[in-house]
């Protein structure tokens, strides 16, 4: 059994029937009264995302979950298909269990999915890719001075903002968990 003075991003619990993780927490002492953890909690299941408060040092279940490595394969249009890097056993996830990791998912690329017993709960992505851009406009020579930005369409069809200098056919280093295009990568 654990309390609110172990709350972390990303800790998994069990909280009104379901399992919640913790997307950002804040530990509040007012002037009066007594304190009390301020936190947003995600439901592994849905996805749906709550605002709730806890009594400083209310008792929590704490799941522990199990994490392996596994290599994305593909997907048939309903079903994403994923083999463990160890055993090489196919498992299959529906777009609704992977939620939005799916803008950014290639064949071939490394995967962490963590399990409650043999039930998936989450998929995880690097925080850093390199992907190819498909689509983009011509950026116009000199026109950089205030550091424009454009849209430009990736390989898995997410569309971000990137530098006028950037081309179609180059690779960019984009961060998956801001969405956001981070440097060129050099070929």
């Amino acid at each position: 059994m654990a309390d609110t003075s172990d709350f972390r991003n990303g800790l998994v619990m069990q909280h009104k029937n379901g399992l919640w993780k913790i997307v950002e927490f804040l530990h509040v002492k007012p002037g009066k009264g007594p304190a009390f953890v301020r936190t947003k909690l995600k439901n592994v299941k849905t996805g749906q995302v709550v605002d709730e408060t806890f009594r400083a040092g209310e008792k929590i279940t704490v799941i522990r979950l199990e994490a392996r490595d596994y290599n994305y394969l593909y997907n048939d249009g309903e079903r994403y298909y994923f083999m463990d890097n160890e055993s090489y056993e196919q498992i299959s996830l529906t777009k609704e269990q992977l939620e939005d990791v799916t803008d950014f998912l290639i064949e071939n690329t490394n995967t962490t999915i963590a399990f409650n017993g043999n039930d998936p709960v989450e998929v995880r992505i690097p925080q850093h890719m390199n992907l190819k851009i498909v689509k983009t406009d011509p950026g116009e020579r000199g026109n950089t001075a205030q550091g424009g930005t454009k849209p430009a369409e990736l390989e898995t069809g997410v569309v971000l903002q990137v530098p006028l200098f950037i081309q179609e056919g180059e690779t960019i280093r984009v961060d998956t968990k801001d969405r956001r295009y981070i440097e060129r990568v050099k070929g």
